[in-house]
């Protein structure tokens, strides 16, 4: 079976600032900030976390399910990701609006600015997954990215009411969620998806410690950054994988999407959370290493060496029959 992606479908402007944000940030100024910073580079690439993950999951042959809303321009965006062995058949496009804009300043030392202009996106609500489920067939999971607030509430309500596992990834829309929706959209999640700084974020806003939210899910996967990845589940100790070192760092952005599509591929592979992580860290270093969240190339001798070098050969051998098929 496959998986559906359900996120935000999204145009990035990814700018470079060749200082560091905080030699300008004045401590006694920050209630009334007014900064423009002068970038000496800018790229502009596709984007949004769910055509990223979907993207992923279509080079490894997953051919999965992108959900999510888009504008009256996505037409060569669709073709790209159809041509990266992604089903767009469910994209909503609206008439009248944009595809949603990322636009974000990076840093010497990696720190990031952004804004998000939603667009299209606000249209994410109209798309009821019970159909695309009826047209598609019935998933084995459904990814429940940042999007619109109500379209992931829908989804994760109807996902639940299907039976069909979901994987909770609010990321980005944590800081516009209340208690209630925070709390509904990863309860039950067989999943559970932050990066560090989300963690704190995600405990403070659904008002649970950690243990509590332990037991409300499966697994809980905090990305670490350069620190790896940790892998919690209630009653069990936390497992680390460390991270699969870069050759160079190009461009952060979209490097944890990159690692939710390497998981979720080894998870639907039957593999185990531990294997699943380490192709996930893999993946992420090679997004890592290029500028934009999909200009990246998978070829499996790479992946495999990756993991070779990083986690042993064992891990090399038990993933390498799966990733041979890649293109």
């Amino acid at each position: 079976m496959r998986i559906a992606v359900t996120g935000s479908i999204a145009t990035d402007h990814l700018m470079v600032f060749p200082g560091r944000f905080a030699e300008q940030l004045l401590k006694e100024q920050l209630e009334r900030v007014s900064l423009s910073f002068l970038a000496d580079r800018l790229e502009v690439r596709r984007g949004g976390v769910g055509a990223n993950i979907a993207f992923g999951l279509g080079l490894l042959g997953l051919d999965p399910v992108l959900v999510g809303a888009a504008g009256v321009d996505f037409a060569e965006y669709g073709a790209w990701l159809r041509a990266g062995g992604v089903d767009t058949a469910e994209v909503r496009v609206s008439a009248t609006l944009h595809t949603a804009r990322f636009v974000c300043t990076t840093d010497q030392d990696q720190n990031q600015i952004a804004t998000f202009y939603a667009g299209a996106m606000a249209e994410a609500s109209m798309i009821d997954l019970a159909a695309v489920t009826a047209r598609t067939g019935k998933p084995r999971l459904v990814l429940v990215g940042a999007d619109d607030p109500g379209a992931m509430l829908r989804h994760t309500a109807t996902a639940h009411r299907l039976g069909i596992p979901v994987a909770a990834d609010p990321s980005q829309q944590l800081a516009r969620l209340d208690r209630d929706e925070a709390r509904q959209l990863v309860d039950g999640a067989r999943w559970l998806f932050t990066n560090e700084y989300e963690a704190a974020l995600l405990l403070d806003r659904t008002g649970w410690t950690e243990q509590h939210l332990l037991d409300r899910v499966g697994s809980w996967i905090t990305t670490l950054g350069e620190g790896g990845v940790s892998l919690a589940g209630s009653g069990a100790k936390a497992l680390r994988i460390a991270a699969v070192p870069a050759d160079r760092i190009a461009d952060p952005t979209g490097a944890g999407d990159g690692f939710r599509s390497g998981f979720l591929a080894g998870t639907a592979w039957g593999c185990t959370p531990e294997q699943s992580a380490r192709l996930g860290c893999a993946l992420a270093t090679t997004v890592l290493e290029s500028v934009g969240t999909q200009e990246y190339k998978l070829t499996p001798s790479d992946l495999v060496a990756r993991i070779d070098r990083t986690y042993g050969p064992e891990t090399a051998r038990a993933l390498e029959p799966r990733l041979a098929p890649v293109s």
